[in-house]
C-alpha cells in the first residue's frame, strides 16, 4: 500500500484511539487500585491511633499526628518490626500484601485480555482483507474467462472497497465492448449481406449486356446504344453506393472530425437546393423558405450540407410535379431547428419507423433509390449534436424536423 497522508492518517488516528483507550483503562484500574491500598493502609493506622487512645488515654492528639508524621521514629519502629520478625523485604501489613498481589493478578489479567482483543481485532482484520482480496482474483478469473455479468460494487471506503469499484466499472466497460464488438460484427455481416444484395443485381445486368454486346457483333446499333446507356447508369449507381458507403463506415469507425464552423441556416439551405436544382426543375417543383435572420449555428458545414441535401432530395422524388415543398427555421437561445415539409405521398405506418435503416426502400421508392440516403443523413447529423425525426401521412406529404443543440 503507498504510504499517503491520507493512509498515515487511517494509521495513525486508530492508533492514538487505542493508546488513548488503553491508558484511560489502565489509569482507571491504577485509580481503583490505589483507593483500596489507601484504604486499607489508613484503616490500620486507624485502628493503631485507636489503640493508643485506648492505652494512653491522656495522650495529646497533635502528639500522636506528631509522631506519625516525623521521620525521626522510623528507626524505632523498623527496631521494633525487626525484634518480632519483620524485616525490610516482607511486608508488614499482611491484608495490604494480599490486596497488591490481587492488584498485580488484575493488571496482568487485564494486560493479556487487552492485548489478546488487540491481536484478535487485527488477526480479523487482515483475514477479512485476505477474504476480499481472495474475492477480487476470483472475480478477474471469472472475467478473464468472459463473465462479464458479475457484481461487486462496495458502499465502504476503504482501499479494497474503492478497489472492487474500480474493477466492477472496468468490468461494465469490458461488458459493453464485448456487447458492442457483437453487435458491430452482426451489423458488419448484415451490412456485407445488404450490400452484397444490392450489388449483385446490376452487375448481372452489366454483365449479360456486355455480353449480349459481345456475342452479336451485327447488333442493331439503337439497341447496343441503349444497352451502353444503361450500363453507365448502373455504373453510376454503383459508384454512388460505393461512396455513400465509404462515407458511413468513415463516421461509423470515427475517423471523421467534425469541425465547429459558423453556419449560416439561409445558405446552408440554398446550396442544397442548388445542389438539385437540376431535379427540381424536372419535377417543377416549389421550394417555398421562411428563414429570420441571425440564424446561425455551429456544425461542419460541408458535413451539414451533405445531409441537408439528401433530406429535400428524398422530398423532392416521393413529391408530385408542379407541387411544393416548404423549408422553415426556427432559431432559439437552446436550439436551431429546420422543418422540411413536402406534399407528396407520404410514408406508411409500417415503413415510417425503417426509414432511418441502411438500405431499406418504402414501397413507394424508385428503383434508382440505394436505400442509404436518409440513414447516411441521420448518422452525420447526430454525428454534430444534431436530432432528426419524422412524421407522415399517406397522400398528405411528409415532415422531417431537424434539430442542433447550442
Amino acid at each position: 500500500m503507498k504510504i499517503t497522508k491520507k493512509n498515515i492518517k487511517k494509521i495513525i488516528f486508530p492508533s492514538i484511539i487505542v493508546i488513548f483507550i488503553f491508558i484511560a483503562i489502565f489509569l482507571s484500574v491504577s485509580k481503583k487500585q490505589y483507593n483500596e491500598l489507601n484504604e486499607i493502609y489508613n484503616s490500620n493506622i486507624e485502628q493503631i491511633i485507636g489503640k493508643i487512645k485506648e492505652i494512653y488515654p491522656d495522650l495529646d492528639e497533635k502528639d500522636i499526628i506528631e509522631i506519625l508524621q516525623n521521620k525521626d521514629y522510623k528507626k524505632e519502629g523498623q527496631k521494633l518490626f525487626e525484634k518480632y520478625g519483620y524485616t525490610e523485604d516482607m511486608q508488614y501489613i499482611e491484608s495490604l500484601n494480599q490486596k497488591i498481589q490481587v492488584n498485580i493478578i488484575i493488571n496482568v489479567v487485564i494486560i493479556i485480555v487487552f492485548g489478546i482483543c488487540i491481536i484478535y481485532v487485527c488477526l480479523k482484520y487482515v483475514s477479512n482483507q485476505n477474504e476480499q482480496i481472495e474475492e477480487i482474483n476470483l472475480y478477474l478469473k471469472k472475467v478473464n474467462d468472459g463473465n462479464y455479468k458479475l457484481k461487486i460494487e462496495e458502499n465502504s471506503e476503504d482501499e479494497l472497497s474503492k478497489l472492487r469499484n474500480e474493477l466492477y466499472k472496468t468490468t461494465i466497460l469490458l461488458r459493453e465492448a464485448a456487447e458492442n464488438s457483437k453487435k458491430e460484427s452482426e451489423n458488419l455481416s448484415k451490412a456485407l449481406e445488404d450490400i452484397s444484395h444490392q450489388l449483385k443485381t446490376p452487375i448481372t445486368s452489366i454483365r449479360i449486356m456486355i455480353d449480349n454486346i459481345f456475342e452479336n457483333p451485327d447488333m442493331n446499333e439503337e439497341i447496343r446504344e441503349d444497352f451502353l446507356k444503361t450500363i453507365s447508369k448502373q455504373v453510376d449507381w454503383i459508384s454512388s453506393l460505393v461512396i455513400s458507403l465509404l462515407k458511413l463506415a468513415k463516421l461509423d469507425s470515427g475517423t471523421i472530425i467534425m469541425n465547429d464552423d459558423t453556419i449560416s441556416a439561409e445558405e446552408l439551405i440554398n446550396d442544397a437546393i442548388e445542389n438539385l436544382s437540376i431535379i427540381l426543375d424536372i419535377k417543377n417543383i416549389k421550394i417555398e423558405k421562411d428563414i429570420p435572420n441571425n440564424s446561425d449555428f455551429i456544425a461542419d458545414y460541408k458535413w451539414q450540407l451533405e445531409a441537408i441535401t439528401n433530406i429535400i432530395k428524398n422530398s423532392i422524388e416521393h413529391s408530385n410535379e408542379n407541387s411544393k415543398i416548404d423549408i422553415k427555421v426556427e432559431n432559439s437561445s437552446v436550439m436551431l431547428k429546420i422543418i422540411i415539409k413536402d406534399y407528396g405521398e407520404g410514408i406508411s405506418k409500417k415503413d415510417i419507423n425503417h426509414i432511418f435503416q441502411r438500405f431499406y426502400k418504402t414501397k413507394n421508392a424508385s428503383s434508382d433509390s440505394i436505400g442509404i440516403g436518409l440513414a447516411l443523413a441521420k448518422t452525420i447529423i447526430e454525428k454534430d449534436n444534431g436530432y432528426i425525426s419524422v412524421t407522415s401521412k399517406e397522400g398528405k406529404g411528409t415532415t422531417f424536423t431537424i434539430k442542433y443543440m447550442k
